[in-house]
């Protein structure tokens, strides 16, 4: 996949054991896309309520899928 300047990637990698890894690209880091890519990315690995929510979000939608 290509990122053109004005775009940014929030990756994410599980390991084996579950755990999460996150990693943001862009050509531009410091433009718009980059900035708020690094911000998420902070908070997701960061902010223990927004990892919560984040995980309720998951479940509900494999609940909903299971009706």
């Amino acid at each position: 996949m290509e990122i053109k300047n004005n775009q940014a990637a929030l990756i994410l990698e599980a390991d084996e054991k579950g755990e999460i890894s996150v990693s943001v690209t862009s050509p531009d880091m410091n433009g718009l896309a980059g900035l708020i890519c690094q911000a998420i990315a902070t908070k997701l690995m960061q902010d223990e309520k927004f990892q919560t929510e984040i995980l309720a979000m998951m479940e509900e939608s494999e609940n909903s899928g299971a009706a």
